[in-house]
């Protein structure tokens, strides 16, 4: 006994040495050395994940937690179901002084793990997410960093959908604020407390790409929501997002307005020109009504107007007013016609009158007619007179100009040339300048 004694104290100073030699050379198995501190930590007996970590400096406060998102790519932000799809990198940072080790003279500077169910993890969720899933190729990308100090680091890539309550009043001069809300499912602030990293709790990635919107800016801030069971942290960044126009201006308003241009041809057809102006005026209808339906198709049914609605809304009532003027032009001409024929049917029978007002006049007696000759010509100087004076009254310029057009179809069409182009260009100078002024406004 006394001999082993001596030769087992040797043995364990020869293997003291000889640790102590690779660590001088820097022989160090820094992988089994790994495996031994997480058996040590983490091992049967020494931690339990049920339990969460302590509060600020040991104390039974909550635990505090702070976040930070990496947004990767945004895919598509759809109008009519009113949510966006994201993909991003969610990491969470706490203190769980139960996981402090010996860092080996700062040559360890953290342990790795893939396997969450290892340590205590906040139970977070985004209470605004449709669908969402994990990502597994090649490998689940994920990790967990344990510091020296006891610092837990959890980072997992995530692709969600997640919902977007819209305004689509000002549609397509829109902005809309989409927003990514996380809280506690069962922690109350008692226990567990959110909070968002100090400096840059958001980073999107360069050169973000969406087709038809463009990422402005991007807000932080808190959401603590209170029900029957208490109070829960929560935290949420709002996404500003801006609609791009030119698409919008390409597909929608350039062709509106070359419908309602083309339905303005028929007024510079002839009035007698019944088949082309009807096909043209029908034919623009048509076309502006299909366009009216495909705009309405690609959005929700809402209970209120949208911009694009005031704006589709007027250019069919510009082609249908086309279309009725035309129907007025031809009743017009219908009238024109029957009232010539109903002047020179009068004439016929004034010059018929008149042919046997002379005959009678022949056959009467020649002192009575020589005795009516001096009251006749009186009257009739007197009505040239009249004649004159009427004549010598100034006219307006808008009349001269329009006894040009002997017609009343042709001076329907000559008016509907000048007060349909007018009455467009006004509509437009309003539209324009009250939506994109309050779009300004709502900004502000």
């Amino acid at each position: 006994m006394d001999i082993s004694k001596p030769s087992c104290i040797l043995v364990l100073l020869i293997i003291y040495i000889l640790n102590l030699a690779e660590c001088m050379n820097g022989k160090i198995n820094f992988r089994e050395k790994e495996k031994q501190i997480l058996d040590q930590i983490l091992g049967p007996g020494r931690y339990d994940a049920r339990i969460r970590p302590s509060g600020i400096n040991g104390t039974d406060g909550p635990a505090v937690v702070s976040v930070n998102i990496f947004v990767r790519s945004i895919s598509k932000i759809d109008d009519v179901t009113m949510e966006y799809s994201v993909q991003l990198t969610f990491r969470e940072q706490w203190l769980d002084e139960r996981l402090k080790f010996n860092n080996l003279g700062d040559r360890l500077k953290y342990l790795t793990l893939t396997e969450a169910n290892r340590v205590w993890m906040p139970d977070l969720f985004f209470s605004n997410e449709k669908e969402g899933h994990f990502h597994n190729i090649i490998m689940p990308n994920v990790y967990i960093r344990i510091f020296p100090n006891g610092n837990v680091l959890y980072s997992i890539r995530i692709s969600l959908t997640l919902s977007c309550p819209m305004n689509l009043k000002l549609y397509p001069l829109d902005k809309q604020t989409c927003s990514l809300r996380m809280a506690s499912y069962g922690w109350t602030t008692d226990d567990l407390v959110f909070l968002w990293k100090e400096g840059d709790p958001v980073q999107v990635v360069k050169n973000l790409h969406l087709p038809r919107f463009t990422l402005e800016k991007f807000l932080t801030d808190y959401c603590n929501s209170k029900t029957n069971t208490g109070e829960y942290s929560c935290l949420k960044v709002d996404l500003l997002f801006k609609r791009e126009f030119s698409y919008y201006l390409i597909q929608i308003y350039i062709p509106c307005c070359m419908l309602v241009i083309v339905s303005w041809v028929s007024f510079w057809l002839d009035q007698g020109a019944v088949p082309a102006r009807v096909s043209l005026g029908v034919t623009t209808l048509l076309t502006m009504a299909t366009q009216s339906s495909g705009i309405n198709a690609s959005l929700p049914p809402v209970s209120y107007t949208k911009a694009i609605d005031v704006w589709t809304g007027v250019c069919l009532t510009f082609v249908f007013g086309a279309l009725l003027e035309f129907a007025l032009v031809n009743y017009a001409s219908r009238s024109d016609m029957h009232r010539e024929n109903m002047k020179k049917t009068r004439r016929e029978m004034e010059a018929a009158a008149s042919m046997d007002a002379a005959s009678d006049l022949l056959d009467t007696d020649s002192n009575t007619t020589f005795a009516m000759k001096p009251l006749m010509r009186g009257a009739g100087d007197k009505m040239r007179q009249c004649e004159i004076h009427i004549k010598s009254k100034p006219k307006n310029c808008c009349r001269l100009w329009m006894s040009k057009f002997p017609t009343r179809s042709k001076r329907i069409d000559v008016i509907s040339r000048i007060t349909f182009p007018l009455v467009f260009a006004l509509f437009n100078l309003a539209y324009w300048s009250t939506y994109l002024f309050r779009d300004e406004d709502e900004e502000k």
